[in-house]
């Protein structure tokens, strides 16, 4: 008889770890300040999606049957959504790309800058520390000079390792798959763009800031395993 055992996946935080208490209260310092539309905190995370074509017509809905679609599909590639969000401003963009480099993340980062937050001399960029997320990538897309215009506005807030509950775009990224893209197939990135425009737009039109409860009291109290024992 086989023995079958429920297995549940969830991030385990480390224990006694310095440098992940160090910049997750970095993070949760940074989401206690009040909102400054001068100076906005701004979370930002990646998602890959699986583009899926149909290989046959789906039979339309009638009064009596649901939509129906074939089981069978094409894989027609891969791409990478990006999630920026103003926690604080109650607003939110998701753009998508073929692939996630350097340069992809370094361009999104800077036509924000050169957008939304034109008026903005810095912004404070909360991100994991994903390998292409860096002050570099600028240097490896724009002349010098441009690329330290843009990083001189940015002050960059990582969260740590294992710690990708404390970026609030990753809670978007969430939202936006649940109820867009969520047992849809999308055949192209021309589609995929389309339809998470769709959404950011309706949702930061009905949705409101977001409302981060957890301080640093807080973890120093519940998440007491993570902080270092001290010897004295």
């Amino acid at each position: 008889m086989t023995n079958k055992r429920k297995i549940e996946y969830w991030v385990i935080p480390p224990e006694a770890d310095a440098e992940f208490v160090a910049n997750m209260e970095e993070v949760l310092e940074t989401y206690e300040k009040p909102y400054d539309p001068g100076h906005p905190v701004v979370c930002m995370d990646e998602q890959p999606v699986q583009l899926i074509k149909e290989t046959r017509q789906p039979v339309a809905a009638t009064r009596n049957h649901p939509k129906r679609v074939d089981y069978e599909y094409e894989r027609a590639g891969t791409a990478s959504i990006f999630m920026f969000n103003e926690p604080l401003g109650g607003w939110r963009q998701a753009t998508a790309r073929g692939q996630r480099t350097k340069t992809d993340w370094a361009q999104e980062v800077a036509t924000l800058l050169d957008t939304r937050y034109a008026d903005c001399d810095q912004i404070t960029l909360v991100c994991d520390n994903l390998n292409t997320h860096t002050k570099g990538a600028f240097y490896e897309v724009y002349p010098p000079e441009e690329a330290r215009a843009y990083v001189r506005r940015i002050n960059f807030v990582y969260t740590p390792k294992h710690g990708s509950w404390l970026n609030v775009a990753e809670n978007e990224l969430s939202s936006l798959t649940r109820q867009c893209l969520k047992n849809r197939r999308i055949p192209s990135l021309k589609i995929l763009k389309t339809e998470i425009k769709a959404w950011y737009k309706d949702v930061n039109e009905t949705q409101r800031g977001v409302d981060w409860q957890m301080k640093i009291d807080d973890a120093r109290c519940k998440l007491k395993s993570v902080y270092p024992k001290i010897k004295l």
